[in-house]
């Protein structure tokens, strides 16, 4: 596997400036984006089900896969018994291949940081892994994901260390908390995002249950 071809994928990705080249990008990396992140040791689709697993438990209402890319937390999710799992993503190839591995009941074509397509307090909770990272999603779109969950469930993501200080999250977490939207329920250290490339990237994860 050619990490150069990933790392280069990667920066593409990154330094999208608009919404549509983001999901030009994503059209181009859908069909060799397992295979090509796996070269770097990504773990945070997979990792992210350890959080889920730990603050939900299974039955207990519908997940919202939040920026779901080419479906690779659903798999691991439904092994574990959450069998009730919807998708949103802004790009339409990943989305056909989210659906080809019969974990999610629902796929819809959505980007964070506008309204999305569910109405209030629908989700026991939401999950979302490298989407709040370079050039992605941005802090307000918590706002709506927060919307969309019911109270008592859990909002569990992680942020990239790059964006979290310049993309204004702590203000946002901040907001939603005096707000009475959530509480913060655990934090992890910072820890890479990909076990073999970029040992300088870093993400936290941060849990919240929504009020």
């Amino acid at each position: 596997m050619n990490l150069d071809k990933a790392n280069a994928a990667l920066d593409s990705v990154y330094t999208a400036d608009t919404p549509e080249a983001l999901a030009s990008a994503y059209a181009d990396w859908a069909a060799t984006y397992d295979s090509e992140t796996a070269s770097l040791g990504y773990l945070l689709p997979f990792l992210i089900s350890a959080w889920v697993a730990r603050h939900v438990p299974a039955g207990e209402g519908p997940l919202l896969d939040a920026g779901c890319g080419t479906g690779l937390s659903g798999p691991s999710l439904k092994a574990l018994g959450y069998d009730d799992i919807a998708g949103l993503d802004l790009s339409d190839d990943m989305l056909k291949l989210a659906g080809g591995r019969n974990a999610y009941g629902e796929l819809k074509k959505a980007m964070l940081g506008g309204p999305l397509p569910w109405p209030d307090r629908h989700f026991r909770a939401f999950f979302s892994t490298g989407v709040f990272t370079i050039g992605h999603a941005p802090a307000s779109g918590l706002r709506e994901l927060v919307r969309i969950t019911k109270a008592g469930g859990h909002a569990i993501f992680t942020v990239r260390d790059q964006v979290f200080e310049s993309g204004g999250f702590q203000a946002v977490f901040d907001e939603l908390s005096e707000a009475g939207k959530w509480r913060l329920a655990e934090q992890s250290p910072w820890f890479r995002c990909y076990a073999i490339g970029d040992p300088e990237a870093l993400v936290k994860t941060f849990v919240f249950e929504v009020l």
